[in-house]
């Protein structure tokens, strides 16, 4: 905990981005941030090994601030460079959701970095959707009338209530990476890819696939 603490005010986090690829065209299409720690003794620290810590003593709040306003100011420099169309996607904690100030601190981080609001899209576990669905619904549609897409991250791996998934105003879904990684192998989850898919097209969302490592998983994906 007192590292962390150290870390956050000595800025010793640092965003790496992982693409988004159009699966039809095979360009770039946005991409996901992700936080790692540049430990000065460690090195690099996996977000696993202190994303718990961060949870249990609150810090992520205060990290969570960093990951968006390093993350706008990162697109500021791509957009200054010419890739105007950069959509980056920052994923939300507990904390964080559960806290009226999130609206605001995404709309004055998207202004401090003169960036229109679909250059920010946000990430949710459906479990953390979950939790408090009235809730959930209303922060969701607070973030929605900013403007800001709201994807459920790791779908299939919760507890998502289909009923609710109707009433979620979402911009679409991410078929997690454990049943992405054996669908080429395994019937079972080639057959939960293919029915997420198919339900996400009948609600008229968006679908990522994590974790697309093979041409294997890309052909099995395109089938689709």
């Amino acid at each position: 905990e007192n590292n962390l603490r150290k870390a956050l005010q000595q800025e010793q986090f640092e965003l790496y981005y992982q693409p988004k690829i159009d699966i039809r065209t095979g360009r770039f299409a946005g991409a996901e941030a992700l936080v790692r720690w540049r430990h000065p003794d460690l090195g690099i620290v996996s977000p696993a090994n202190f994303i718990p810590i961060a949870e249990e003593t609150g810090l992520i709040v205060p990290l969570g601030e960093w990951i968006i306003r390093a993350a706008c100011r990162d697109i500021a420099a791509w957009r200054g460079q010419g890739f105007n169309d950069v959509r980056v996607a920052v994923n939300i904690s507990p904390m964080q959701f559960a806290s009226a100030e999130l609206p605001i601190l995404l709309s004055q981080a998207l202004e401090e970095w003169k960036l229109p609001v679909e250059a920010i899209e946000v990430e949710l576990t459906e479990s953390l959707l979950m939790t408090d669905t009235e809730q959930s619904i209303s922060m969701l549609a607070e973030l929605r009338a900013l403007g800001i897409d709201v994807w459920i991250d790791d779908f299939g791996t919760g507890y998502s209530s289909l009923a609710y998934l109707r009433r979620f105003p979402i911009a679409g879904v991410k078929v997690d990476q454990t049943f992405v990684r054996e669908m080429d192998t395994n019937a079972n989850d080639a057959a939960i890819v293919a029915a997420v898919i198919a339900l996400a097209r009948s609600l008229n969302l968006a679908v990522v696939a994590e974790g697309v490592e093979s041409r294997l998983h890309l052909a099995a994906l395109a089938a689709q």
